[in-house]
């Protein structure tokens, strides 16, 4: 009949679900798997910019974000609603992602802000100045 899909379960399971299901051995507080977290990554002269996809959150309540040395790290809980359904490709449970920090992050003045399942965390830099660089010459041993 046409204008009907059926939906059919994959012969083979997803990459997608494979790489994000956590890695075997790890798993999170009581046995549930940590979903990985999307993101995008930008460098500029004055600042790093880390923009994580986490839709369907209550930001103030289920997103953490902690600065621990020179990594962020980002936690969210997404629970699981109780409805009858025939299918769902949700994720529900832990999500996580840590980043390492460039250097020149300046880890007291990290902003975030949350808009259209985007959250998008700003780390200011300061200017690192580039080390120097001397030559060593290599003398053959007598």
């Amino acid at each position: 009949m046409p204008g009907i899909l059926e939906w059919r379960p994959p012969l083979l399971p997803d990459l997608f679900d494979w790489l994000e299901s956590g890695l075997p051995g790890f798993p999170a507080r009581h046995g549930a798997p940590v979903h990985g977290i999307r993101i995008e990554e930008q460098l500029t002269d004055d600042a790093y910019l880390l923009r994580a996809e986490l839709p369907g959150l209550d930001v103030e309540k289920d997103v953490r974000i902690d600065v621990t040395h020179d990594v962020l790290s980002l936690r969210a809980e997404r629970g699981e609603e109780t409805r009858e359904r025939h299918h769902t490709e949700f994720r529900y449970g832990t999500f996580a992602r840590s980043v390492r920090l460039p250097a020149g992050a300046r880890v007291d003045e990290v902003r975030a802000e949350y808009k259209d399942g985007i959250l998008t965390v700003t780390v200011p830099l300061t200017a690192v100045e580039k080390p120097s660089v001397t030559h060593v010459e290599v003398r053959r041993a007598e």
